[in-house]
């Protein structure tokens, strides 16, 4: 399970009797969860008012931040499609799985200045996913693109006869060209009326060349044939053709633009296998060396370029989870600042279990909250962790970022 509680409490006559009185009760009595220290930095407070509106702000920026990580992850595995089960290893934070990230965090002083005020910080954290979300809605505009024409060409490639592309089935010798008279006509006949085809194409119209029709290509369900007769004949012999249920084709032999067709086709797979060549690969690679799989890297721009942001945008979200903390154990506790921030990992057999420990844990610090949650756990079906207020200061962290498993 990788959902996280991140909690404070105040420092007790240190900040390390906070910790181990936590440990004692959630560890070493009953093994409810695995706990570790979060490690957020001495920041700069500011004013009561300011933090108040901060506050709210944080929360916004929170959910901003959240749901740009969440689309970044679903596009990757969108983009990755058949290598679907390969997209966790590509969700990295720092160059480490999620998990690692978050259990090791460490404030990056480099990318959020802690000189600066906490305002200054959630606008750096705002102004950088925001353009994040934007270069992502571009960069998918432009991919959905490529891909849905190379769709469409692939559907005129594999569908049936009846709509399929013909260009890859027939060749220059099946068709009569460069005639005044005569022409070529390509017919979709079901198997089940092959023999009545050879009886009668030759009688549908007049001016028929006869014995002039051969099978070019067939698929499960039909058979294509082609036919020549004179033009003057072509609008008799194709409604005759359509009341015996045969269906001519509409098809001319051009090989400039079947040429052409083929190019395109060409062309818009090359593009697509640029964007994320890592899908291919990754079925390539993993059935000659499973092994090796774990340790290969995406090389597309559109992969490169989404494991990159997403990074970005999931340490930006983590480091705006330690600002909430620091701004509201602050406005709950006091000053001078003196809380230990503590990350929780539950089971999903242990949450409630948890959630009733540490209420008797930290009710002593809000009256009022614990009262509400102790009504709360009378109540039947009611889910506890929907109750976003509790005694203690509490944010969940949910590294479950797509919408199937993989």
């Amino acid at each position: 399970m990788t959902e996280f509680w991140l909690i404070s409490a105040p420092g007790e006559k240190t900040c390390q009797q906070t910790w181990d009185k936590m440990m004692a009760a959630t560890t070493r009595a009953n093994n409810l969860s695995t706990n570790h220290k979060f490690n957020i930095p001495d920041l700069k407070v500011g004013t009561l008012d300011v933090l108040v509106g901060l506050s709210d702000e944080l929360a916004k920026l929170d959910s901003f931040v959240e749901s740009v990580v969440k689309k970044v992850a679903q596009y990757m595995a969108d983009v990755l499609e058949d290598s679907r089960d390969k997209v966790q290893e590509n969700l990295l934070a720092n160059g480490v799985d999620l998990v690692t990230y978050i259990t090791r965090f460490q404030w990056d002083m480099a990318k959020y200045p802690i000189k600066q005020s906490l305002k200054n910080i959630s606008e750096i954290i705002s102004k950088q996913v925001t353009q994040i979300d934007n270069d992502l809605k571009t960069r998918a505009s432009a991919y959905n693109n490529l891909k849905g024409n190379l769709q469409n060409l692939e559907r005129k490639n594999a569908g049936s006869l009846l709509t399929r592309s013909l260009a890859d089935i027939v060749k220059k010798e099946d068709f009569v060209l460069d005639s005044e008279y005569l022409i070529t006509l390509l017919a979709v006949v079901p198997k089940t009326a092959y023999t009545d085809w050879q009886k009668t194409y030759e009688t549908l119209a007049e001016m028929v060349v006869p014995r002039s029709s051969n099978l070019l290509f067939e698929d499960n369900d039909s058979g294509l044939f082609s036919v020549t007769l004179f033009r003057k004949a072509i609008d008799d012999f194709k409604h005759k053709a359509r009341e015996n249920k045969f269906t001519v084709r509409d098809f001319q032999y051009n090989e400039e633009e079947m040429k052409a067709d083929k190019e395109e086709m060409t062309r818009l797979s090359t593009d697509k296998k640029k964007q994320f060549v890592c899908s291919i690969v990754f079925k390539l690679f993993n059935q000659l060396q499973p092994a090796a799989v774990r340790k290969f890297h995406c090389a597309g721009p559109l992969v490169r370029w989404l494991k990159v942001n997403f990074s970005e945008a999931f340490i930006a979200w983590i480091h705006i989870k330690a600002l909430r903390v620091f701004v509201e154990s602050v406005l709950r506790y006091g000053l001078p600042v003196n809380f230990q921030a503590m990350l929780l990992q539950p089971s999903k057999k242990t949450m409630k279990k948890l959630r009733e420990v540490l209420n008797d844990l930290y009710k002593h610090l809000d009256s009022s909250a614990a009262a509400i949650i102790d009504s709360a756990m009378d109540i039947p079906g009611l889910n506890l962790s929907q109750q976003e207020y509790y005694p203690y200061v509490y944010y969940k962290i949910d590294c479950n970022l797509l919408d199937f498993k993989v």
